[in-house]
């Protein structure tokens, strides 16, 4: 039997992708600042259903190419999150096979919602799978603690309580929630909000009693009225500093408030915030309202898990 012309040819390995979502802090607490500078959380996180979009082609090379319509905002390709922690993984994987990234920007950038995190978790993700390594894998978890405080976290992309500097995680069964993101269009750089909030090395934020003193969330199937309930004696203890740096946090607060969301508050650093709904139909409603009332901010109306 004659062979077909393409029989000695192997075919490429097929394009990866993944999403990026947006990761929301429904609580944020500074325990501390220790010794060695880095800040003690504790966070209840939860992710969006808005996420930028992250494709590898295998290849020879490493490289990165961004679109969309944040791609503008990604600063320089050689500093971008993705190709760290691509770096990263490298240096602890022999012989990682790795190529051609493609990230297609949605998520506003310096907004407090792990948009570059969130790449680079995606880049873990797709080098893990193209590599055959299980995304437990220690040298994936150590790539993305040594990539940033939230790419553990956003690695997981489910909802957990995430404490010590981003690294311990307490995976939680968060309900479906009905929720608006704002985010007014203005970078909040988190060492600046970090450095407002004025904490010494070694310096403690809470009590002894709040330290010791562990939540109990609530368990699965839990309503939201109960998650509500627990999130409102909640806190982000980054919030009022941020809005020092940046007053129209304040601003974007108090128009998510006038909504009559159920529960209204920043997300990590800022300046992004969110609000709870009690049903879709509200949310998209109040997201309509924000996005006529203030034409230059960033509008999401979707679900947070």
């Amino acid at each position: 039997m004659t062979k077909p012309d393409n029989a000695n040819v192997t075919s490429a390995a097929p394009d990866l992708n993944e999403s990026a979502r947006a990761k929301v802090n429904l609580t944020l607490r500074v325990l501390g600042r220790r010794v060695d500078g880095f800040h003690d959380l504790e966070s209840v996180v939860a992710f969006a259903d808005c996420a930028d979009r992250l494709t590898l082609t295998p290849g020879a090379n490493l490289t990165l190419a961004a679109s969309g319509p944040r791609a503008q905002e990604c600063g320089e390709t050689a500093d971008n999150l993705v190709l760290k922690a691509a770096r990263l993984l490298g240096e602890r994987v022999a012989n990682l096979k790795t190529g051609g990234f493609a990230l297609d920007k949605h998520l506003p950038v310096a907004a407090g919602i792990g948009g570059g995190s969130a790449d680079a978790a995606a880049a873990l993700r797709l080098l893990a799978q193209a590599n055959g390594i299980e995304i437990g894998d220690a040298r994936v978890t150590e790539a993305a603690r040594l990539t940033g405080a939230d790419v553990p976290v956003c690695v997981r992309s489910k909802a957990c309580v995430m404490t010590g500097v981003g690294e311990t995680l307490q995976p939680l069964s968060l309900p479906a929630m009905p929720a608006v993101l704002v985010n007014p269009r203005v970078p909040v750089a988190t060492k600046d909000v970090f450095a407002a909030l004025g904490l010494r090395n070694g310096q403690l934020h809470v009590g002894v009693s709040d330290v010791i003193e562990a939540i109990v969330w609530p368990d699965a199937g839990a309503s939201m009225d109960e998650w509500l309930r627990m999130l409102a004696d909640g806190t982000n203890d980054l919030e009022t500093p941020a809005i020092r740096i940046q007053p129209v946090i304040g601003e974007v607060l108090k128009a998510l408030r006038a909504t009559g969301a159920r529960l209204s508050r920043m997300s990590g650093s800022g300046a992004t915030c969110f609000a709870i709904f009690g049903h879709e139909a509200d949310a998209r409603a109040a997201a309509q309202t924000i996005a006529r009332d203030h034409p230059q901010w960033w509008v999401h109306a979707g679900t947070l898990s």
